[in-house]
């Protein structure tokens, strides 16, 4: 789907630098690694000009869970066994994170869980990253050579806290709903997995706001400034050009708002750069501009909950939905009917949902 590969270690070489720093955390890893060349394992792999530069290894388990001074009864999980990026400044691990969530909640696991030595800066970055996305400290696991490891677990049967520790999860219960346009040469950049399957995937690259969970998208459009924190907004690819709008554009995705904000929320244009620059798909020349010259925009944050496995043309929106077509398609609310038929047409997976 994106220039991630699923790749058997037996195709990877062990003796990469880029497995340096988990041999020395780990002893006997090569010995590890060897054993699942052997038995047909595979990995999430991502090489850029033939170098590795990030990987992830999943594995399914159903056994008691070792720690010190207790042990966990056997039960379904999804152990992230390997995981490792080459810090660049890419939010690589963004998209690491939605693949694991992505994983557990379409296969089933209720839980998830990974170990790691948390005893440096890096590895700290690491835990808080874990930390984020809902991922808490069950306890330890102790080491012959006198470090241990935290081990840090995900109930995915529970929904507590905010839209971040819930995430990929969509509350329906909270929030108002809308319609919210995107331009094409902005939409897959921004949501790769709502890729059409006229695109190409080589629009998809290593950069920040294709691999982020977070998304920023600026407009002018009227009526978004009325958009709060938790609302959900349907995502609307406007049409390319190439045919019939009634057929070129189409609904994608679902994502929860975070944040709101207008040039007032800005100490400077320095800060406002900061703030968009993650998450966003704008050159920074044009920001500057905007942020000068047309100030009256607002700056949307957003999750990337669901991608539709089916995309909803606008002939459907209006007809099955009973959106009106002499409707504002830049930006619309919606009410909970029209949201609901939307998710269905789009067969939206139904276990992102929480009522």
């Amino acid at each position: 789907m994106d220039n991630l590969t699923l790749k058997p270690f037996s195709g990877i070489e062990l003796k990469d630098h880029f497995f340096d720093s988990l041999r020395d955390n780990y002893e006997g890893f090569d010995k590890w690694f060897q054993s699942k060349a052997q038995s047909g394992a595979k990995a999430l792999v991502y090489y850029d000009n033939s170098l590795l530069k990030d990987f992830l290894y999943l594995k399914d388990e159903n056994e008691e869970l070792q720690l010190d001074g207790k042990t966990l009864p056997a039960q379904k999980r999804l152990k992230v066994g390997t995981f490792k990026i080459e810090r660049r400044g890419t939010n690589r691990g963004e998209r690491f994170m939605k693949r694991i969530l992505d994983v557990a909640i379409q296969y089933g696991f209720p839980e998830i869980y990974v170990t790691m030595f948390d005893d440096t800066d890096e590895l700290m970055h690491l835990r808080h990253f874990f930390e984020t996305y809902g991922f808490s400290e069950i306890g330890r696991k102790s080491h012959p050579n006198g470090r241990s490891e935290s081990v840090l677990l995900r109930d995915m049967t529970k929904h507590i806290g905010n839209i971040v520790t819930n995430y990929p999860f969509v509350n329906m219960l909270s929030g108002n709903k809308y319609l919210l346009s995107i331009k094409p040469e902005f939409h897959t950049k921004l949501f790769p997995d709502s890729i059409l399957q006229t695109e190409r995937y080589s629009i998809l690259q290593d950069v920040s706001p294709t691999n982020s969970i977070n998304k920023i998208y600026i407009c002018w459009m009227h009526g978004v400034q009325s958009l709060k924190p938790l609302d959900k907004v349907i995502i609307y690819r406007t049409s390319d050009g190439k045919g019939y709008a009634i057929y070129r554009s189409v609904a994608t995705s679902v994502c929860t708002v975070s944040e709101v904000k207008t040039v007032n929320d800005f100490t400077d244009i320095d800060d406002f750069i900061r703030y968009v620059n993650k998450y966003s798909v704008f050159k920074e020349h044009d920001l500057r501009y905007w942020y000068n010259v047309k100030p009256n925009f607002v700056v949307i944050k957003m999750l990337y909950n669901i991608a539709f496995q089916k995309k909803v043309i606008r002939k459907d929106i209006i007809e099955q939905a009973g959106i009106p077509s002499d409707a504002y398609w830049g930006f619309q609310q919606l009410n909970n009917e029209q949201f609901n038929q939307l998710l269905t047409l789009g067969n939206a997976d139904g276990r992102y949902i929480v009522n």
